[in-house]
Parts: structure tokens; C-alpha cells; sequence
């Protein structure tokens, strides 16, 4: 899914991106956070990165993949194995 104005899924706190993926399979929120400085490889002209993720109390697996421009605003984000939670639904 391709974003124009920012996706409403993730945050922005410092030099960090925050997001919560809730997983298929039983329906754990995992909460995530990259790194803008050390976890962000090149692609083309902006940044590429892919999370495993597994959830803490029931070992639940989902991949995050995200691309962003070089100004880190979110391109296009991919969960396989669960799905984005908007920052609006986060408590």
C-alpha cells in the first residue's frame, strides 16, 4: 500500500519509527520500534527494512517489511503473519 501524506500507522519519536502489529494468529499486539540509524539498509533512493517479530507471550511470528523515502516518511509497509494497528487505536 503506497502512503502520500504519512501512514497513519506509525510514529515518529526521534530517531526512532514506532508501529503495533497485531498477529493472525492468536491476536497479540507486538510492539515495534526501528531505528533509524543503525537497522535501515539503502534501496534505490531511500531505506529498506525487514522485522521478524515474535510476540512475547505466545511466541506468535508476523514480518514487517517497510520502505521509506530519504526523509524517512513511510512509503510502503507489508505485514506478513498480522496487521499494522493505527496509531489512533494505540492505548
Amino acid at each position: 500500500m503506497f502512503f502520500r501524506r504519512g501512514n497513519p500507522n506509525f510514529k515518529h519519536e526521534g530517531n526512532f519509527l514506532l508501529a503495533r502489529v497485531r498477529t493472525d494468529k492468536t491476536g497479540e499486539v507486538i510492539p515495534v520500534r526501528l531505528s533509524k540509524t543503525s537497522e535501515l539498509s539503502l534501496q534505490g533512493g531511500g531505506y529498506f527494512v525487514r522485522k521478524t517479530l515474535i510476540g512475547s507471550k505466545t511466541l506468535d511470528q508476523a514480518v514487517l517489511e517497510v520502505t521509506l523515502t530519504r526523509s524517512h516518511r513511510v512509503k510502503t509497509a507489508t505485514v506478513d503473519g498480522g496487521e499494522l494497528i493505527p496509531v489512533r487505536e494505540w492505548e
